[in-house]
């Protein structure tokens, strides 16, 4: 136990240091972070993010957070920008660089044709004095007192710094354009998050012949028949102008027996529920779902605004699809 204890202090000691690390960036944030977010929200190219080694990854992962979050960005490897990616850049594109010794010879050797093509270059580096910082139009430093390795050589707060510092410049773009949850979706389709912001019930309901529907007059007889054959647990009850005038669920059913209606001679108008609830077609799915969790139901009647249902949408359809 005490070698687990040992392993488990290396391991807070790590986090410990990392965070104290990023805590000193907050005096960073500064009109130099400012001038920096300012030439970020006036590009109107795209973001060029270029970093090498580690500085290469943390700067993969800033550009795609500032794609997903409404600033369009992409990575360039500044090896390759030599042999032919530089002319993925144009002259309205900003460029995001990174490097902790702001002296990375691939990036220092790319530098002329920035100049060339008088393009914005913003820079996270670890030496404000550096090659890189000096020739930036705007330099953020991201130097830290102490890497979390012990030998002092591997990069992890430095790395944590830069990749921390990229997500304030990213969220603080994303305030000020205004981004909104639904811009979101849109740079999520296929995820989770796309289905919870941009999902209808219009999508999910059962309609047509699925959806479950007896007359106003019908005895409950007819409506358990209806109710089994379209396997919802329930089903709508409608008037002689097709419009809404109740439901009748499962719990109904229950209640109905236990006051031992006759299922063959009673009218289901005088068991059903009269004021369901209901819900129009351009429903998000996640607010369908949040409406069914409150009222304790499975289910909801999508309806036109003349009062007509149009469809059924169950708690299994929406579950099934992820949106929880």
């Amino acid at each position: 136990m005490q070698d687990v204890e040992s392993i488990c202090e290396l391991g807070r000691a790590v986090i410990e240091t990392e965070a104290e690390m990023i805590k000193s960036l907050i005096s960073r944030i500064n009109h130099q972070f400012a001038e920096a977010c300012q030439y970020l929200f006036n590009c109107s190219g795209r973001i060029i993010v270029m970093g090498m080694g580690k500085s290469g990854h943390i700067g993969r992962k800033i550009a795609a957070t500032l794609a997903s979050t409404g600033s369009p960005a992409f990575f360039i490897h500044p090896g390759e920008a030599k042999h032919g990616d530089f002319g993925m850049i144009t002259s309205v594109d900003v460029i995001l660089a990174l490097s902790n010794s702001g002296e990375t010879e691939e990036i220092l050797s790319i530098l002329p044709f920035i100049k060339y093509r008088h393009l914005t270059l913003i820079t996270l580096t670890g030496n404000k004095e550096s090659t890189l910082a000096k020739s930036a139009t705007v330099n953020i430093d991201v130097s830290v007192s102490k890497e979390a390795c012990p030998l002092g050589l591997a990069p992890t707060s430095s790395t944590t710094a830069a990749l921390v510092m990229g997500d304030a410049l990213a969220i603080s773009l994303l305030e000020k354009k205004g981004f909104t949850k639904e811009d979101f979706a849109l740079s999520h389709p296929g995820g989770i998050l796309g289905r919870r912001l941009l999902l209808r019930v219009d999508e999910l309901m059962h309609t047509g012949a699925a959806l479950p529907k007896v007359d106003f007059n019908a005895f409950i007889k007819t409506a358990l028949i209806e109710m089994t054959q379209k396997k919802l647990g329930m089903t709508t009850i409608i008037n002689e102008k097709n419009e809404l005038a109740g439901v009748f669920t499962d719990g109904d059913v229950r209640r109905a027996l236990d006051s031992q209606m006759d299922i063959h001679t009673t009218p289901i108008h005088q068991v059903m529920t009269h004021q369901p609830k209901v819900i129009p077609p351009i429903t998000l799915a996640s607010d369908a779902l949040h409406l069914m969790q409150h009222h304790k139901i499975t289910s909801l009647i999508v309806i036109t605004a003349d009062n007509h249902p149009v469809g059924v949408v169950h708690l299994h359809d929406i579950l099934r699809v992820g949106v929880i």
